[in-house]
């Protein structure tokens, strides 16, 4: 990450602003989700108490009907008569079922209505006839309960009438003489429990919610299919806790178990309704908002991106193109001229860039123009020094003397060394023809041989076409002499020396190859690096002067200065082979006059 980060500034910018931007988008996408999410829970909460409300309100018209019906009977002229009469009136009975199946039979949630007389010798009157039912009555469990309550209402409880099986919620209340307040018997009246549990069935709470009805002991009344009547609701929910409220809600479990129990209680009877809505149904609900809200940040994110791209290439673009101009920029050509698009701090910048350019340009024509006053400075001093043409007619004289004498080698060798000394100022030229520098050769070459006879052969193979182009001189001099002192000279016996020149194209490659003692790789490389060394080492202040080093770094390094750097020698050699020196260049056309 960190290398990726320092290539570019565009990287770092696009990346920093991209950052700084997709922070509080993302956050504010959190956040909305978050809220979205809490309306959501929020939301169905208040719906479903709306819902239990509704139900509510449904069971206590219910329930007030039945105690309505309770109070109009107990007070019914026909049934006091009825329960008072010790004897039997079958008349009164027949009267008192024809009104209780007028009152009930309208109402499909009154499953029965019974009047029980205290008195065993009379029979219980109801518009249903009762076969067979589980009810029992709380006065023989808890006696003295209806002195302190006037009403109560019974578990879930099956009962068999004519009409069949069915499970009912009965109210009994006792029926007490008008005139004298002691009881003469007992009303009940049974509520349908499946149309309860239709009615919550219908209730629609969120999700796989359910709704339940349950009595004072927690027990249920009513609920969809799977929930068994009379059981206690902790058989379904272990641990959840007691209402505390008469209305309200709280959490159920934790993380994926998460309920939410809302529950309402009913005013006028001991009942309560419970709805308990699954997490899962919040999470329906929420991945759409989650959706939507990736949606929005997706589309936020690709256009800050695309934005943000745009104005850093817009900004960053003419430093890209400075940069662009200073790398592919070569050190030995003047720095090109920056268009200014812009006047603002980039722009500033090209046109400071700008002026530097100009002004490096104007620095390097003046060194230039400097040094070459002061290398002809230098060429005239020395040959002013060495008066060439005092030593020129004092090497003929000499010359001419050995003729006269009869002595062809010394003659030959002062011939050759005038030759070689008169090429070597040559009027402080640097060029020369291919065949001078060939002929400067051959001079020194004769000269060794006079000096050092049968020690070495030497041959030159250079084609035609190659001698007419001009090259720096004083290139091949050197390497033959690096090749006889310190190759030729040390080996037993004769060796040779081999000089050569390769043309490919406009470039030229001259080689010199001997079969003397050769070096180890070491010494090898220790050489490679001492010829390579900086350029303008001062010869004074080397002690390899007198060694191979000097001449070849002086080579090496007049090439890299004319040629360019990848002109520089190349140095191949193994021990007791011989060693091969070569370097390529691009000569010029036409001959120096």
């Amino acid at each position: 990450m960190e290398n990726w980060l320092g290539k570019s500034l565009k990287q770092k910018l696009s990346l920093l602003i991209i950052i700084s931007v997709l922070v509080p988008v993302l956050s504010l996408g959190l956040f909305s989700y978050y809220i979205a999410e809490s309306l959501t829970e929020e939301k169905a909460k208040s719906s479903g108490m709306n819902t239990l409300r509704q139900i509510g309100a449904y069971l206590e018209n219910m329930v007030s009907d039945a105690e309505n019906l309770s109070l109009f009977l107990i007070g019914h002229p026909d049934v006091q008569s009825y329960l008072k009469t010790p004897e039997r009136d079958l008349l009164k009975q027949t009267s008192i079922v024809n009104l209780l199946t007028t009152l009930s039979i309208s109402k499909p949630y009154i499953a029965n209505v019974m009047i029980e007389s205290n008195d065993d010798n009379k029979p219980s009157v109801s518009f249903r006839s009762v076969l067979e039912s589980e009810w029992t009555d709380i006065q023989s469990e808890y006696p003295g309960y209806y002195e302190e309550y006037p009403k109560w209402w019974s578990p879930v409880h099956h009962f068999v009438t004519s009409d069949g099986k069915e499970d009912v919620i009965t109210m009994s209340r006792p029926i007490r003489s008008t005139s004298k307040y002691y009881n003469i018997g007992m009303l009940k009246i049974s509520l349908t429990q499946s149309v309860i549990s239709n009615h919550l069935k219908q209730a629609g709470l969120e999700g796989e919610g359910v709704a339940l009805l349950l009595d004072g002991q927690n027990r249920i009344l009513a609920g969809p299919e799977g929930y068994s009547t009379n059981k206690n609701l902790n058989d379904y929910f272990p641990g959840i806790v007691d209402f505390k409220s008469k209305s309200g809600s709280f959490d159920y479990r934790e993380a994926e178990e998460r309920s939410t129990v809302l529950h309402y209680q009913m005013p006028n009877v001991n009942w309560r309704l419970v709805g308990i809505i699954p997490a899962k149904a919040y999470r329906a609900q929420n991945q759409y908002f989650l959706t939507l809200t990736a949606i929005a940040v997706s589309i936020s994110m690709l256009f800050v991106i695309a934005f943000v791209l745009v104005l850093i290439q817009k900004v960053t673009k003419p430093l890209s193109a400075l940069t662009k101009f200073l790398r592919n920029s070569s050190p030995d050509e003047p720095l090109p001229t920056l268009p200014v698009t812009s006047i603002d701090e980039v722009g500033q910048l090209i046109i400071s860039y700008n002026r530097m350019s100009s002004r490096i340009i104007n620095l390097t024509d003046e060194v230039k123009h400097n040094e070459a006053l002061k290398k002809e400075a230098d060429m005239s001093a020395l040959q002013a020094q060495i008066n060439p043409h005092f030593l020129y007619n004092t090497l003929s004289s000499v010359h001419w003397m050995a003729l006269m004498k009869g002595d062809e080698k010394i003659a030959d060798m002062v011939g050759s060394l005038s030759d070689f000394l008169r090429f070597s100022l040559n009027k402080g030229q640097e060029y020369c023809a291919i065949s001078q520098e060939i002929l400067h050769v051959d001079h020194y070459v004769k000269i060794q041989s006079i000096r050092y006879p049968d020690k070495f052969d030497y041959e030159a193979n250079i084609p035609a076409e190659l001698l007419d182009l001009r090259m720096l001189k004083l290139l091949l001099q050197p390497l033959i002499e690096n090749a006889m002192i310190h190759g030729i000279l040390k080996r037993e016996g004769k060796g040779s020396i081999i000089v050569k020149a390769v043309s490919a194209g406009e470039r030229i490659t001259f080689i010199v190859q001997d079969d003397g003692v050769g070096m180890s790789r070491e010494r090898l490389e220790l050489l490679r690096e001492k010829v390579s060394a900086n350029l303008g080492i001062d010869p004074l202040k080397n002690n390899d002067s007198a060694g191979s080093s000097y001449g070849l770094r002086n080579v090496h390094n007049r090439l890299q200065l004319h040629y360019g750097h990848e002109a520089g020698l190349r140095i191949e050699s193994e021990e007791g082979s011989g060693t091969k020196v070569s370097f390529t260049i691009i000569p010029l056309q036409s001959e120096i006059k």
